[in-house]
């Protein structure tokens, strides 16, 4: 009877917690954030305590773990309606190379050390940091490489605007002001305001308004 218990639980909560997985996005499987990280180490923890204890009421897991899923969601939909809640919660990418050069000011900050960049360089297929022109630390912990392009009349995006906020780092980057992005998109006959996304190519600035996006 005891082995049935432990089966019929186990059973249930592999069934309960890829449904939850499911209701809190794709992200949760693809890529884990910080909090994605935390919910998911509760749940599993929760899980296999139900599961051990299994004279206890189920119920005393089910609650905790409804909780967490609730956080989740609420704390995912905060995000997604406001960018100061976005980089609270996942905090922001860092640029720990920057057309060519190491950014050590940001790797001290982020305590990314020069063995930990050298092990992604190896793992993607890189031999060497001449080789990267940009080397983004993204919210996931992952790095995101692009290498140097051998035809120097291209170049990589740069979000300028995102989802109406400037992102001053980038511009920063570019050489580029505030003053000079309003007259820009005063050309334009928009305000950064209604901008989902703006992104700086080839010397170009390349606009998505909101209301193009349904």
């Amino acid at each position: 009877m005891e082995y049935f218990i432990i089966f019929e639980r186990s059973f249930l909560f592999y069934i309960l917690i890829a449904v939850l997985y499911r209701i809190m996005g794709k992200r949760e499987v693809a890529e884990l954030s910080i909090m994605d990280l935390i919910v998911s180490i509760f749940i599993a923890q929760i899980a296999s305590i139900s599961i051990e204890k299994y004279n206890e009421s189920i119920f005393y897991s089910l609650v905790p773990i409804a909780v967490l899923v609730g956080i989740q969601i609420i704390s995912s939909l905060l995000e997604l309606k406001n960018v100061k809640a976005r980089k609270l919660i996942d905090g922001k990418s860092s640029v720990i190379i920057n057309k060519g050069k190491i950014n050590f000011k940001e790797m001290s900050k982020q305590r990314y050390n020069i063995e930990d960049l050298l092990i992604e360089l190896r793992q993607k297929g890189i031999k060497s940091l001449e080789e990267v022109d940009y080397a983004i630390l993204e919210t996931s912990g992952r790095l995101s490489i692009f290498e140097k392009r051998r035809d120097k009349t291209r170049s990589y995006p740069l979000p300028i605007i995102v989802d109406g906020r400037i992102q001053e780092d980038t511009l920063i980057q570019l050489g580029k002001t505030k003053d000079w992005l309003k007259k820009e998109l005063k050309k334009e006959k928009v305000e950064y305001e209604d901008i989902f996304y703006a992104f700086y190519k080839n010397k170009n600035l390349f606009i998505i308004k909101r209301e193009i996006i349904k």
